[in-house]
């Protein structure tokens, strides 16, 4: 009769003993998942910077294929007023200035 009680009171305190185990596991567990979300913030917060800095570099380069695809048109355009000058024979017009 003594045994099955002792058999018990090992396999209580062995269950009480898993039980502080788990609580002190979920706890570790529960700090890990804070530290991970804080750094997935901050990783998406230094995500969408990026994706804004990639934004504007690619507004900048899509401006600046504009502006050269005018500046050739332009040019196009002084090669083709200096052809008609120089075939109907009119005196070539003022050298435009270069930008700097």
């Amino acid at each position: 009769m003594l045994k099955p009680a002792f058999d018990f009171g090992k396999q209580a305190l062995s269950i009480l003993k898993d039980v502080q185990q788990n609580k002190s596991d979920i706890k570790e567990v529960r700090e890990e998942l804070k530290d991970v979300r804080e750094e997935n913030k901050e990783v998406r917060l230094e995500l969408r910077e990026l994706v804004l800095a990639v934004q504007q570099l690619a507004f900048r380069v899509q401006q600046n294929e504009e502006n050269e695809r005018h500046e050739r048109e332009k040019l196009v355009l002084r090669l083709e007023n200096a052809l008609l000058r120089h075939q109907q024979g009119l005196p070539p017009s003022n050298p435009p200035q270069l930008e700097e």
